[in-house]
């Protein structure tokens, strides 16, 4: 393991990595020595673009983790592919609207697509990780939260904010529960990124309704979420272990 690449070595599975926070990740994990496995739901065709990119050091695997078998079916690829994976940066998410004055039915409906998605899923890669870790040695965990799950989220988005809520509490579980396993597992809670779903919000509600509260003004860039990432996955950063990191330009506290 080099200065230059802390990461050398480590195979690292990273949901919803064909674009946006994902695909930044895979990049600057690729960037310090790591093999990132590519999961993507639907777009092959940017995850292709993506290992291209990284000069064919990973692998793609596929799966549609709105499915309740959806985060096995990834799990069981990837392994087959990689042999050992080292850590799991569960990062895929959807944020949809649903107002109170919906129909219960649509209500629900919403309710658990997101909780499939965002913490099911996630649940399910972390089952399947860890007896993995406590065979091979340990390994590391990125759970992807949000500012939303630590300060509560708008009215019509209160499923998006629990789901992630719930993901810092797995996570912190995780950490006490399987720490002395050897393995490492933090959350990290971004507010606004600048991504495709950032930039949708901006063009409806204007850039003030996304950084009005940002006491720096700005959103975030992709990078400094997927460096953060690649810092928390270096062997050296034991003591991390159930860590939730904020970073979202001060507006936590707002």
């Amino acid at each position: 393991m080099s200065h230059l690449q802390p990461l050398a070595g480590q195979t690292v599975l990273v949901t919803g990595a064909s674009g946006g926070i994902g695909a930044a990740i895979a990049e600057r994990l690729s960037a310090e020595g790591a093999r990132p496995i590519i999961h993507y739901g639907r777009d092959r065709q940017r995850a292709q673009a993506l290992l291209r990119k990284l000069g064919g050091n990973g692998l793609i695997v596929q799966a549609d983790l709105s499915r309740p078998d959806g985060a096995f079916t990834l799990w069981r690829e990837a392994l087959a592919a990689a042999g050992r994976i080292h850590a799991v940066v569960n990062n895929a998410g959807i944020r949809n609207e649903i107002s109170i004055d919906a129909d219960p039915s649509d209500w629900q409906a919403a309710w658990q697509k997101e909780f499939q998605v965002n913490f099911f899923a996630a649940a399910d890669l972390c089952k399947e990780a860890l007896v993995h870790f406590r065979q091979n040695g340990g390994g590391r965990i990125v759970n992807m939260a949000s500012r939303a799950g630590q300060r509560g989220y708008a009215a019509d988005t209160m499923p998006y904010g629990a789901t992630k809520a719930a993901l810092i509490n797995l996570t912190k579980s995780i950490a006490r529960s399987f720490g002395r396993d050897g393995v490492v597992a933090v959350s990290i809670a971004p507010g606004w990124v600048r991504t495709d779903m950032a930039e949708d919000f901006v063009a409806r509600h204007g850039k003030d309704a996304a950084v009005g509260d940002i006491p720096i003004g700005e959103m975030a860039e992709t990078g400094e979420i997927a460096e953060l990432v690649a810092f928390l996955l270096r062997p050296s950063q034991a003591s991390v272990n159930g860590a939730t990191f904020d970073i979202n330009g001060g507006s936590y506290i707002r």
